[in-house]
């Protein structure tokens, strides 16, 4: 039984029982990270000459005692510090496949030094191969942070999810339209993956959002007309969930003193908007 089915499953026998809010509106939630691994994925597939040029550097290097002195000697020469190290990838954990781009990138002058000394060392990239693992990196840094902020067990993760995926998405967007041909073909095989699994965004997780007294809800309206415009149907549909959630527990729970009228096309709740919001507040998401 796959996991999909397994969920159907677990989610009809707790409808039965009437565990779940809302008739299970908010049950099943994806994993952020687990997807925004695939979306990553789907990129470096584009993307493997440049990888595969500097994991061979990377293992050159490493492959052996003399290599790795040879290599600190160069890094000594061109003042750079040797504490960095070299990151070998794990072709399976895109992050590693980052982490080696990026120390790569760092002691680019160190290989290309060894590559004068080295005759052996043939797999140096050139000037315009260094220049778009570069546009790599700068690109994929952006998921990197996601990645590490999704994956927090020290602190609270669900209110983080719409602020980073907001970035991501305005960094894929940004790549379509990018004049730069190598980028555009990545950022528009990223995005079909990312329109795939997170066309919508998640409710419960958009909930968890206004729940956080950093965000509330003027910080969805403000990425609902960042994307889409005012008035778009997502928006709607997240008033409308919040709504539906409160209705729910002022039936279940007989509150005394609230009001289990609220109507879920009640605009003026918000009335103040994304708007007022950005001219009075800056949401600066990416420092967020």
């Amino acid at each position: 039984m796959n996991i999909l089915l397994r969920v159907k499953v677990a989610q009809n026998q707790l409808k039965l029982k009437n565990f779940l809010v809302c008739d299970g509106m908010l049950f099943h939630v994806r994993c952020c990270a687990h997807i925004l691994n695939l979306i990553v994925q789907d990129g470096l597939k584009e993307i493997d000459k440049s990888v595969e040029l500097i994991r061979e550097c990377v293992k050159y290097v490493k492959g052996s005692q003399t290599r790795k002195l040879r290599f600190t000697e160069c890094v000594t020469q061109t003042s750079l510090d040797s504490k960095k190290a070299l990151v070998q990838d794990v072709p399976t954990r895109w992050n590693s496949t980052y982490r080696m781009l990026s120390s790569a990138l760092y002691y680019r002058l160190a290989f290309c030094h060894l590559q004068l000394s080295d005759s052996n060392f043939r797999c140096c990239p050139s000037l315009e191969e260094w220049g778009r693992v570069e546009k790599i990196c700068s690109f994929l840094q952006v998921f990197y942070e996601a990645t590490n902020a999704f994956s927090g067990s020290k602190y609270p993760t669900s209110n983080l999810y719409f602020p980073q995926v907001f970035k991501f998405q305005l960094k894929l967007s940004e790549k379509c339209k990018s004049s730069d041909d190598f980028m555009k073909r990545i950022g528009s095989q990223m995005f079909v993956k990312f329109n795939k699994y997170w066309s919508e965004f998640n409710l419960l997780l958009a909930i968890a959002v206004v729940f956080d007294p950093r965000y509330t809800f003027q910080f969805i309206e403000f990425i609902y007309n960042k994307l889409y415009g005012p008035g778009s149907n997502g928006l709607v549909k997240i008033r409308n969930a919040l709504f539906d959630v409160y209705n729910e527990y002022v039936r279940t729970f007989n509150i005394s003193g609230a009001s289990s009228s609220c109507s879920r096309g009640n605009n003026e709740v918000y009335s103040h908007g994304a708007k007022d919001q950005e001219d009075n507040q800056s949401f600066d998401v990416l420092e967020v």
